[in-house]
């Protein structure tokens, strides 16, 4: 079968073609084991966080993608929910243990052995991978393959960065950064919590127009101040600089939320900015978000299947999987981008 791997850690300031196109045995499942053949696999900043190190695989080389669907071919696992032929989707928590203090209490994201799929394991940049049952989940007929690959990561990832908020309804949120996650937790905020505003910060003046399309209620730019102090902000971005600004965008008592994998070190000089009294103090907080749990996956999936509403999508056809990862790091989004096989 044809894979993209990531095969060394690479620079993508000067390397434009960090994946490689290789051939690749087809993956024979194990007990307990689903084959899928894939036909969508979404494209996420944490492929980028892979390819230049802040995250690397274990080994190399490894196919990357973790927001997975496609078709149920072979399966050797002892449930009846999911049988070949089916639909279903893949996310970024490819397996735990089940059985520590975390697994036990629904909090997988935690485990000391939690498996990435795509770093850890071999993921859906390919014509097939495997999975264990329990981490596959069927996807609504709703949505088609492209709109369902953004729903398991940037999705899901989303969702649980919003349950960390703490929302309530005429909580007044900030978003920074405007991409994939950040604009399906805007959808999500707009069905979920209707007397809520959502304020969003972006670089982009793209990625602004877009926010408002999508019923912010304001926007700009990082370093701007919105009209009001916030409840909560939710930062998806790879640098530092939003994170010392929106500190200073929330009330007393109020909350950001990281959710982000690995930051990266180039504005990191940014820290050294953050002031007690003026950043943190009055009880302010921050959440940082690990990884998903396989629960945030069902229920997400669940919820926007019953509202409904669907990510916007930009797809790329498999062979140019490089430049889906170029187009992100460049800051060439509008929604998410899929990769169609």
């Amino acid at each position: 079968m044809k894979a993209w791997i990531i095969d060394q850690i690479y620079d993508l300031k000067t390397e434009s073609h960090p994946l490689k196109l290789v051939e690749l045995p087809k993956p024979v499942p194990q007990k307990g084991e689903l084959l899928i053949k894939v036909s969508t696999c979404g494209v996420c900043h944490t492929e980028i966080d892979e390819i230049e190190g802040r995250t690397p695989p274990p080994v190399y080389p490894v196919v990357p993608g973790h927001q997975v669907v496609g078709i149920v071919e072979q399966s050797l696992g002892n449930r009846t929910t999911i049988q070949e032929g089916d639909r279903v989707g893949v996310a970024w928590i490819y397996s735990a243990c089940g059985t520590c203090e975390y697994c036990l209490s629904e909090r997988e994201n935690l485990c000391a052995v939690f498996r990435a799929t795509g770093r850890d394991v071999n993921g859906g940049y390919a014509g097939y991978m495997v999975v264990p049952e329990d981490f596959a989940y069927p996807i609504p007929d709703l949505f088609t393959d492209a709109e369902a690959a953004p729903l398991l990561c940037a999705g899901a990832i989303g969702y649980r960065s919003l349950a960390l908020c703490g929302m309530s309804n005429e909580k007044q949120i900030g978003l920074t950064g405007f991409g994939a996650s950040a604009h399906l937790v805007l959808k999500l905020i707009r069905y979920q919590y209707p007397q809520s505003n959502v304020y969003v910060f972006a670089r982009s003046p793209k990625e602004r127009a877009f926010a408002l399309e999508l019923g912010a209620e304001w926007v700009g730019d990082t370093s701007d101040k919105p009209p009001y102090l916030l409840d909560c902000i939710i930062d998806t971005t790879p640098v530092w600089e939003p994170v010392v600004r929106a500190l200073e965008c929330l009330k007393p008592g109020g909350r950001l939320v990281i959710n982000a994998i690995r930051k990266e070190s180039s504005d990191q000089e940014y820290l050294f900015n953050i002031e007690y009294t003026r950043h943190l103090w009055m009880e302010k907080e921050i959440k940082s978000v690990a990884n998903v749990t396989s629960c945030d996956v069902k229920q997400f999936i669940r919820l926007v299947a019953e509202i409904p509403f669907k990510p916007e999508v930009e797809t790329y056809s498999f062979e140019y999987a490089n430049q889906a990862i170029l187009d992100i790091k460049q800051r060439k989004i509008k929604g998410a981008k899929v990769l169609v096989l």
